[in-house]
């Protein structure tokens, strides 16, 4: 068992008021938290806690064949639970409707490609799963908390004029100029243990005062305190904490206590092997 650490990342739609686990300097802006080993080993899987005060970047990710052909270990499917949305708060899904590669990058040079997205209105509890392909932006005012597979890989294909780089070319090249499937999307509204996802590449549950029906008998577990607190073998965690653990006896499950639970599947396996 080791609790992982809490890396923070300055971004420029961050926010400042995030809760003290995961404040940074007076001023800064927190608008990513990454949890790492603490002696840098990797970990199959990623969480991170994302805080918006303006619209990210519109992206679009690879799937594990498009990156490998570039030299990249593996692609990037993402999982979100909206922990906090502000009135009005939404995250761009895929496009309105198809249109032809040619098409998007027009409207990415004139700035119009925002409206070419499809922008859903979210609220605390939804649960989105973002394949590989699909182009997004999550919007302002949200806490989300993130799963995926353990990749950097992120191709911005239009940034509201940041002065940063763009990868347009690239997202081109993988991008699916579609709409968002929302098969595997849900929610967490309803305060009850579900498995939230389980596979291709890792496995997810939301666990609120007991385990859900279905988890894996072994696996390599993160646990993410979302609210309250846990104990496990003799120590506490508290909100906005995170753990790795071969194995969850011990872990001491409070009805009042909300935990992110994830691990790699088969996939992420053999992709790290």
């Amino acid at each position: 068992m080791v609790k992982l650490a809490a890396c923070l990342s300055e971004k420029p739609w961050g926010q400042v008021d995030v809760p003290w686990q995961h404040r940074g300097a007076n001023g800064v802006r927190i608008g990513e938290v990454a949890f790492r080993h603490p002696a840098g080993a990797e970990l199959p899987v990623l969480i991170k806690y994302l805080y918006t005060s303006e619209r990210l970047s519109i992206q679009v990710h690879p799937d594990n064949a498009q990156a490998r052909a570039v030299g990249h270990p593996c692609g990037k499917d993402e999982m979100w639970i909206v922990l906090a949305a502000e009135p009005g708060a939404t995250i761009g899904l895929g496009l309105k409707q198809s249109c032809e590669p040619a098409q998007f990058a027009s409207a990415v040079r004139d700035g119009s490609v925002v409206d070419l997205l499809d922008w859903k209105p979210v609220a605390r509890g939804d649960v989105i799963y973002n394949r590989a392909g699909t182009i997004h932006a999550a919007g302002a005012g949200l806490v989300l908390l993130e799963v995926q597979q353990s990749a950097d890989l992120t191709y911005r294909l239009f940034d509201y004029g940041r002065p940063r780089e763009l990868h347009l070319d690239e997202g081109l090249r993988v991008a699916y100029f579609g709409r968002h499937d929302s098969a595997r999307d849900g929610s967490v509204a309803d305060r009850r243990s579900r498995i939230l996802a389980d596979g291709p590449y890792f496995g997810a549950a939301w666990c609120v005062g007991a385990f859900p029906v279905g988890l894996p008998t072994t696996a390599a577990w993160q646990v993410v305190v979302v609210s309250g607190s846990v104990r496990h073998q003799g120590l506490t965690y508290q909100i906005g904490q995170a753990l790795c653990a071969a194995s969850l006896e011990g872990l001491d499950l409070p009805g009042d206590a909300e935990l992110l639970l994830a691990w790699p599947v088969q996939a992420a396996l053999a992709q790290a092997a």
